[in-house]
């Protein structure tokens, strides 16, 4: 990809990102027709809080699904290393927060639901071809009240 192109994407996800970030999700809340949410993690390797910007192809009842498709190449995404290591997350979308937990979805489950996601965003298809690893979809529940 040419630098021009680098710069104007980063142009546009920063610009989207501000958008989402001062109106908690009111505003720049969809992307190619999917819902826009942030999800904050726990830095698998540092212990920071990470924050990271993602799509909702498809909701499972209460629960949203993400793809951790990291643009199809061979590495999962940073923001899925985090989960793994903790699975506790908090969720801003629609002008609110809330906190989550994730699940990483087991075959079966992948099974039923990868259809959906496809359905959704047909790049998600490509992605998994071009990757010689297994995209997982990961589950986010509403966490138990304490």
């Amino acid at each position: 990809m040419s630098s021009w192109r680098v710069r104007r994407n980063r142009f546009v996800v920063t610009v989207h990102r501000t958008l989402f970030l001062g109106s908690r999700g009111r505003l720049a809340g969809r992307v190619a027709g999917m819902p826009v949410v942030m999800i904050t993690t726990t830095g698998h390797a540092t212990g920071k809080r990470r924050r990271t910007m993602l799509t909702v192809p498809v909701r499972d009842g209460a629960r949203l699904v993400l793809v951790a498709s990291n643009g199809g190449n061979p590495r999962h995404p940073d923001w899925f290393l985090n989960l793994r290591g903790d699975p506790r997350v908090e969720v801003t979308s629609e002008g609110r927060s809330r906190p989550m937990v994730a699940a990483i979805a087991g075959a079966e489950e992948k099974a039923r639901l990868w259809p959906c996601v496809v359905v959704a965003y047909a790049g998600y298809a490509e992605y998994q071809r071009r990757s010689p690893r297994d995209i997982p979809l990961v589950l986010l529940a509403p966490a138990p009240r304490e």
